[in-house]
């Protein structure tokens, strides 16, 4: 099972990044946090000290068309918030 999905690369995150160490990463629904503490641990060989959770429900959207009104919904998702120990960093843009 892969944990994490993807990292959050937005303004809010890079500035606690940089000023807190604190990164974010969107992951599997069912992981838990000694489950995320281990895979980042593992894939960016760093020491996590903590990890906060936040689980998102899909958003039901409608559009109006021709047709009538069509309905859906967005995926729920979860994210994790790692903040790493004191001299640690994680560069997200080493690969480019």
């Amino acid at each position: 099972m892969n944990i994490l999905l993807k990292p959050i690369v937005t303004e809010k995150m890079t500035a606690q990044g940089d000023k807190f160490n604190r990164y974010g990463f969107v992951v599997a629904r069912n992981a838990n946090k000694l489950q995320i503490k281990k895979a980042v641990e593992d894939l960016y060989g760093v020491t996590v000290e903590s990890v906060n959770t936040m689980r998102y429900g899909g958003k039901v959207m409608t559009r109006n068309t021709k047709s009538g009104f069509l309905v859906g919904k967005t995926a729920a998702i979860k994210k994790a918030v790692v903040t790493l120990a004191e001299g640690n960093v994680i560069d997200f843009y080493s690969n480019i």
